[in-house]
């Protein structure tokens, strides 16, 4: 038995199908097996869900390529946002991407923020 990260696929009742999940997986000669969990206590599946909002925001950025899904994941991680104000997690992503920049495709590379007035 090892812990593994898969796709949910119902191991993880409260938790959307096509998220990652991290749960018990037996591993034999016809491969990883994972273990269905069921569902968590609500106050587990709430702050868990805190992440999967940041990871399916990023999807979304990457299957639209809406560079606006970046900065609104950067917003919602909770780290994040407690640490930083909305300028500045827009400043900071901005510095990421532009670093990052050679590694992303085009329309992550360039930015459509308009400037208050």
């Amino acid at each position: 038995m090892i812990y593994g990260n898969v796709r949910n696929n119902g191991c993880i009742t409260s938790l959307p199908e096509n998220c990652a999940a991290e749960v018990p997986c037996l591993v034999d000669a016809s491969g990883i097996q994972p273990t269905f969990i069921g569902d968590l206590p609500p106050q587990l599946t709430a702050l868990i869900r805190t992440n999967i909002n940041v990871q399916e925001l990023t999807v979304q950025a990457l299957m639209t390529e809406n560079r606006e899904h970046i900065y609104h994941a950067a917003m919602m991680d909770p780290h994040t946002s407690a640490e930083l104000d909305l300028d500045q997690i827009w400043s900071l992503v901005d510095d990421l991407l532009a670093t990052h920049g050679d590694w992303l495709p085009e329309w992550a590379r360039t930015s459509k923020k308009v400037q208050a007035a």
